[in-house]
């Protein structure tokens, strides 16, 4: 596909032979179509539109992709015109049609790429005219003397991560402060190296204004199940102290509901094999290890992503969020080497 997407670049007129070959892969599959919204009747529009911004965004991406990413941006088109780009698009529609600022929120474990796809939609939403801003679960953490209070009343929560160790009502305001339009805004940052990788509150980024919030995190929108599925939980949650545990995190997600409850959408990055996370950490952190910088021995990341898998296995929530046609706006799987699968705004029939 490369071959005739790197016409789009360096042609100024697309011929018919190209543009049958666009019409036939991007309706090609169903969900995917369904989920982007393409079809037969618009399809020549859409490719006509995405081809004039692929050119736009083109130049940056191509900078991020070697800056950032470390690949060459050739490796990158083919996602950047299948996946990215449309979605892209799509968030710009429902913004337009909103008629106030976008909230989409974005869920992803571990390695599924959602940062990566936070930063490149940026890039994107910036061509279509919309100033979008990312924030992370990470930078609502609770301050670091809030968290050794709260360590001290629940050994259990021995790193940050799980629900319980973020400031709810920061994010509320935040995300009230951008539906209602309020300016300038002020969104909070968390430096994870203070404290010696404890991490801490760091000074807030001002925008004048934000049309499009991209909100990411590994429990974006993660709902409460019925505590009584704990008693036959799957691996790590092994011991009765595991099981007490995961019900009590359950029961901290309900006060998570009304961040979820401002959403305009919601975007879900599904491993196909929610066991990858674990391969993915280890690759990444040889990889750091290897350049030199510090990082976690493979015993280390096992026990840490356990205590992950114990908090909100991704079993038990993620798996029935995303057979919710009402939660979840659109689900994109990730393959194994990180590639992306299917790409479906409902779960499947199998």
């Amino acid at each position: 596909m490369n071959l005739w997407l790197s016409e789009i670049l360096t042609t100024d007129a697309i011929g018919e032979n190209w543009l049958q070959k666009a019409r036939e892969a991007l309706l090609a599959d169903k969900l995917k179509a369904e989920a982007l919204g393409m079809t037969p009747e618009n399809v020549d529009e859409v490719i006509e539109k995405r081809s004039h911004l692929l050119k736009s965004v083109f130049p940056a991406f191509s900078q991020f992709c070697q800056t950032t990413l470390q690949v060459p941006p050739q490796e990158m088109l083919e996602v950047l015109w299948d996946v990215w780009l449309p979605l892209g698009m799509k968030i710009a529609s429902q913004r337009q049609n909103l008629g106030r600022p976008f909230i989409q929120g974005i869920l992803g474990g571990q390695g599924t790429g959602k940062t990566t796809m936070s930063k490149v939609l940026s890039l994107i939403l910036q061509q279509l005219g919309y100033v979008s801003v990312s924030l992370s679960l990470d930078d609502l953490y609770k301050t670091y003397s809030d968290r050794l209070e709260l360590t001290k009343k629940d050994p259990r929560l021995v790193w940050r991560g799980p629900p319980g160790t973020h400031d709810i009502d920061l994010g509320l305001n935040v995300l009230d402060d951008i539906r209602q339009g309020k300016t300038p805004v002020f969104i909070p940052r968390f430096d994870k190296s203070a404290y010696k990788g404890a991490g801490d509150r760091t000074t807030s980024e001002i925008f004048p204004s934000v049309d499009i919030l991209l909100f990411e995190g590994w429990f974006v929108g993660v709902k409460p199940i019925n505590p009584e599925i704990f008693d036959t939980a799957p691996p790590p949650i092994i011991t009765d102290a595991d099981r007490q545990f995961a019900r009590d995190v359950n029961h901290q997600l309900k006060d998570y509901l009304p961040l979820w409850e401002r959403l305009d959408s919601l975007i879900v990055l599904y491993p196909q094999d929610y066991r990858c996370s674990l391969a993915w950490r280890k690759q990444a952190e040889r990889q750091m290890i290897a350049a030199g910088k510090p990082g976690m021995s493979d015993q280390e990341i096992e026990e840490f992503v356990n205590y992950f898998w114990r908090s909100l296995h991704p079993e038990l929530f993620i798996k029935p969020l995303i057979q919710d046609s009402i939660a979840v706006d659109l689900v994109i799987e990730i393959n194994p080497d990180h590639s992306f699968g299917q790409v479906y705004s409902r779960i499947q029939n199998s």
